[in-house]
């Protein structure tokens, strides 16, 4: 594991990484400073578009009386509009929440727990995938030989005798043919 981590040293020096960070800070300033001057500018042409200049100074009082008259109007028609876009947002808002609950209640009444790891024998998988109907077992551990602690204990006798007595016994032709002999003899 530390050997992986060597090898995946970057290959920047930090001197050249922290440059890198305060150079993309700047350029992300200079963007959001871009962005809200431009917002700015979209709203005051708006708002010359929609609401052109008063007119007010120089007028006689009739007029004024007059330009009053028809800005409470427009005050009212938009009132209205604002009355009525409100209305929809709320219905809709409304609807929303309706449609979750439907939505919950179709899903079931509680949340979904956090799903935890479980350990499933093999016997249950294959009833899960063949059916209950099916009467399999996968015992592995039926299939193994068992081997008992005495057998063990008789094929390899613990001698205490010099080993290098054993290998002078056991080396040319007769070496061999006493080896044979004693694996061909248990097995008769």
């Amino acid at each position: 594991m530390p050997e992986q981590s060597q090898e995946r040293k970057s290959k920047i020096s930090a001197s050249r990484k922290l440059m890198l960070k305060s150079l993309m800070v700047a350029k992300a300033k200079e963007d959001l400073e871009q962005e809200i001057l431009d917002k700015e500018e979209e709203k005051q042409r708006y708002l010359a578009e929609r609401v052109p200049p008063l007119k007010s100074s120089g007028l006689p009082f009739a007029d004024l009386q007059k330009f009053c008259e028809e800005l409470h109007v427009k005050i009212g028609v938009v009132d209205e509009e604002r009355y009525d876009i409100e209305a929809k947002v709320n219905l809709n808002t409304r609807e929303i929440k309706d449609l979750n609950i439907k939505v919950l209640d179709l899903r079931g009444k509680f949340k979904r727990p956090p799903l935890r790891r479980v350990r499933v024998s093999a016997d249950a998988i294959l009833r899960g995938l063949l059916g209950s109907k099916h009467k399999v077992s996968m015992d592995l551990r039926a299939n193994l030989k068992s081997v008992k602690k005495e057998d063990a204990e008789k094929k390899r006798p613990v001698e205490d005798s010099d080993w290098r007595k054993n290998v002078e016994a056991m080396s040319g032709m007769e070496g061999r043919k006493k080896m044979f002999d004693a694996a061909k003899s248990p097995a008769q």
